[in-house]
């Protein structure tokens, strides 16, 4: 008998592509920066149409840097199971993944291009960031873990596409734990392909194309 742990498959795993802990320092600085840009503007502004237009401009900038501060921490995205869970500002949006309606592989080609997974139920749309390459060949992909348990929970569906991008992300798992090359990962060869077609609007991949990346 194996008495070694197993993961547990319900314990949440998180799925942003770029964990809101990295970005904090940076919008703390910039919230900061703009905090003070525009305390000097509206004290400005108050010296030549009074302390009253002074609040209201120097409000105008700052409240919305504040926003742009506290969203990326309000806005998460992880996987419970087979549930897909994603939390704007205020709710919190939860997708069965082997019940929807919809799964596409779609790319967004340019000098940062990203590959997103797209997830449709009903009314509902939900994007999970899988990957994003610079022009430059250098880029991030979506850790071990999270791979693996959206392939395991897009195995489980009945829609030919999420079969297909399910055995997709098995073979970039096994191309990340042997460190292959960009060019042998297929997440960059979907961004790869995309680029030759030369478009500017996102494109979804077909099953054959995906079929065709590993």
């Amino acid at each position: 008998m194996n008495d070694s742990p197993q993961p547990d498959a319900e314990q949440p795993i998180g799925l942003d592509l770029v964990a809101p802990e990295v970005l904090e320092p940076l919008m703390r600085r910039a919230a900061v920066i703009t905090g003070c840009l525009a305390l000097a503007i509206g004290v400005l502004v108050g010296l030549f149409l009074g302390p009253v237009a002074g609040i209201v401009v120097a409000l105008a900038i700052a409240v919305p840097a504040v926003g742009v501060f506290l969203a990326p921490r309000r806005r998460r995205l992880w996987l419970a199971g087979n549930a897909l869970h994603a939390r704007k500002l205020w709710r919190i949006r939860r997708l069965e993944i082997p019940a929807v309606t919809g799964v596409e592989l779609l790319i967004y080609p340019g000098r940062i291009s990203r590959v997103m997974l797209r997830l449709t139920a009903g009314p509902d749309r939900q994007v999970v960031p899988l990957a994003m390459y610079t022009d430059a060949g250098s880029g991030r992909e979506l850790h071990l873990l999270g791979l693996r348990r959206l392939a395991d929970a897009l195995s489980r569906s009945e829609l030919a596409a999420g079969l297909a991008i399910a055995d997709l992300l098995v073979h970039q798992l096994r191309a990340e734990a042997r460190d292959a090359g960009l060019g042998e990962r297929p997440l960059y060869r979907a961004v790869t392909a995309a680029r030759a077609k030369d478009y500017v609007a996102p494109i979804v991949l077909t099953d054959q194309e995906i079929a065709a990346l590993y």
